[in-house]
């Protein structure tokens, strides 16, 4: 029985090594990634370079900081990022509408210490009420690109608190988004709010919810296989990847949701 699994298992791994259609050269392939998908690209990078042999040099920055790398000329065969930044690659003759691809997509979500009474954000009025009490916020600032950060201004801006925000909000490191979790769990901020993928893995908080009603801003990633990437079929290897049944696992596992077929 064992050996029938092993063998069944080897089956299936030649499979689906035929089905992305692998270049018998193993490719090095740089990877220019939002940092909201960190935490897929390093549980999926390692499996896609044991499965394939090609190997992956990934760099993460904010969606809006990594599309504007790749304006900025800087080589990546495939570049992962907001749905939108990645439609302005397009627009810019940086990459082709076919081939782009939906990868994930991820809500924005409210966060307290872990412990801490939660707080009440049923509706954007009770939300409003809670941030007005609250006596630090955090959220990325939108000056780094961070697609939750620029969204969430918004919100602000839209429940007209932006100005009695300003004073008790504690921005991460630009560098590191990811932070808000962080300064939530050491009590740095008392809510935090940031896209659910980022705050999923965090210790030390709770997550209260997303974002009430049409406050919600779904962010979808998608990744593109750029017009300059030195061996497009191995990048166009890594995106299938990034679109197995393995894959849909990891993403849900992260908080968000795969891609429509």
């Amino acid at each position: 029985m064992k050996a029938r699994s092993l063998v069944a298992a080897a089956s299936i791994g030649f499979m689906f090594l035929l089905m992305l259609g692998m270049n018998a050269d193993a490719a090095e392939l740089k990877v220019l990634s939002a940092i909201g998908m960190q935490s897929f690209l390093e549980d999926l990078g390692p499996k896609f370079e044991r499965a394939t042999g090609h190997k992956l040099s990934i760099s993460f920055a904010t969606a809006g900081a990594a599309v504007k790398r790749a304006q900025g000329g800087e080589a990546a065969d495939v570049v992962i990022a907001t749905r939108q930044g990645v439609d302005g690659l397009v627009k810019n003759g940086k990459a082709s509408a076919n081939n782009v691809t939906a990868l994930a997509s991820a809500g924005i979500s409210v966060a307290i210490r872990k412990g801490a009474p939660k707080p009440d954000i049923s509706s954007p009025d009770a939300l409003k009420r809670t941030l007005l009490a609250a006596k630090s916020i955090s959220y990325v600032d939108p000056a780094s690109g961070g697609a939750s950060g620029i969204h969430f201004t918004k919100v602000l801006d839209r429940l007209g608190i932006a100005n009695e925000m300003k004073s008790k909000t504690v921005f991460p490191n630009p560098k590191a988004p990811a932070e808000v979790g962080a300064l939530v769990a050491n009590g740095e901020a008392e809510i935090g709010v940031h896209i659910i993928v980022e705050l999923i893995s965090v210790a030390g908080i709770d997550i209260v919810g997303p974002l009430p009603g049409d406050l919600q801003n779904t962010i979808v990633f998608a990744a593109a296989v750029m017009a300059s990437a030195k061996d497009a079929e191995a990048a166009k290897a890594l995106v299938n990847f990034l679109r197995t049944p393995e894959a849909a696992a990891v993403t849900k596992a992260k908080g968000m949701e795969p891609a429509a077929p």
